[in-house]
């Protein structure tokens, strides 16, 4: 599963790590995600999703069934 939040749509991406004398390596900056349920009251059903910290407080503000419908309509969702 590759490292993409399914509700704000974050993904990793490139940087580099500098060192002391500015020498300068390649890395990735990982999102950080969690693998949570979900009880989806309009469905009547629990689901799981590939959410990030910032996903996360996205669905306790506004609710779930907005985020998903929202994730949806800009195409981050997928099964």
């Amino acid at each position: 599963m590759s490292k993409i939040c399914q509700i704000t749509g974050k993904k990793a991406m490139g940087g580099n790590n500098v060192s002391h004398s500015k020498r300068r390596t390649k890395r990735t900056f990982d999102v950080n995600l969690f693998t949570k349920k979900f009880y989806w009251v309009e469905q009547d059903m629990w689901i799981s999703l590939n959410i990030s910290a910032a996903g996360l407080r996205t669905v306790n503000k506004i609710g779930l069934d907005a985020a998903i419908k929202k994730a949806s309509e800009k195409g981050y969702l997928f099964a």
